[in-house]
């Protein structure tokens, strides 16, 4: 057995090794807002309850261990006090993973992930619509566990109030967690699917991706491609060339597909994880 100090590693090493460790974790889909009431939305998976009365929970966004720099989430929960933790189900899977990406200050993640805000009943930051449970959350208190890189901030939330979809409860009124599909946070690329295990996603761009918001209209409002779909094709940072797409279209043939059959075709690249030959597909 190889063994180590927690000292005699490097701050990234042992995130990776207590990430890859401590494994699944559930996903709190944090939605806040800044002071002047932008929109925010991101994924942490440092999280979990830890009370019914009061019902608490709490998630923790980590200073960045390569610069030491904090979070929109964790400034926006201190500036305003208050955040929507969402479950992330198998359906948003990929546009959750879209949203981690870094953008920039102001950027409204829910337009990048492709996802739709509703208006909470008791906080001001927005639910996600799309995932099936919801819990607005007053923030007790924040207890910043160091001042360095990797450092956690543990985010401590009162559910005030919370939401869930008719479509995951069983008779009784219970959720039914087959119907729920929750997903959960290993290390690395990998996540896993409560109904099935594991399975991996590539991380986001280092770069930006293009996000949802900038795909063509025709494309966003398929009633082919799922939402996890439109996610894959929203993390690319540019379209293939049009000298690119031309090559294609010679070699497949492809120019008498209708558009309802390019999407079909398109989503079933998208299943191995051909996003570039999907674009072209689409782009045709």
């Amino acid at each position: 057995m190889t063994s180590f100090e927690p000292k005699d590693l490097t701050t990234a090493k042992l995130h990776g090794y207590l990430l890859s460790a401590v494994a699944p974790r559930p996903i709190a889909f944090a939605s806040t807002i800044d002071a002047n009431g932008n929109a925010n939305l991101s994924p942490f998976s440092f999280f979990n309850v830890f009370s019914a009365n009061p019902p608490i929970m709490i998630f923790s966004p980590a200073r960045r261990v390569r610069d030491n720099t904090t979070k929109h989430t964790l400034e926006n929960a201190e500036a305003t006090k208050e955040v929507v933790i969402n479950v992330v189900n198998y359906n948003i899977v990929q546009q959750m993973s879209l949203s981690s990406t870094e953008y920039g200050k102001g950027i409204n993640e829910f337009d990048k992930a492709g996802l739709t805000m509703v208006k909470s009943d008791i906080v001001k930051p927005f639910r996600v619509a799309e995932s099936p449970v919801q819990f607005e959350c007053k923030v007790n208190e924040i207890v910043k566990l160091g001042t360095e890189g990797g450092a956690g901030n543990l985010i401590i939330c009162e559910v005030v109030k919370l939401h869930i979809n008719d479509a995951v409860l069983n008779e009784k009124g219970s959720i039914d967690q087959e119907k729920l599909d929750l997903v959960s946070r290993a290390g690395g690329s990998y996540y896993s699917r409560a109904k099935s295990g594991f399975f991996e996603i590539p991380k986001p761009l280092t770069t930006l991706g293009i996000g949802v918001d900038m795909l063509p209209v025709a494309i966003k409002n398929s009633k082919i491609l799922t939402g996890n779909d439109l996610g894959l094709l929203a993390n690319v940072e540019a379209l293939p060339t049009q000298e690119s797409i031309e090559a294609f279209v010679k070699e497949h043939d492809i120019t008498s597909l209708t558009e309802v059959e390019k999407h079909k075709k398109a989503q079933n690249l998208l299943s191995y994880g051909d996003v570039e030959k999907a674009w072209k597909v689409l782009l045709s």
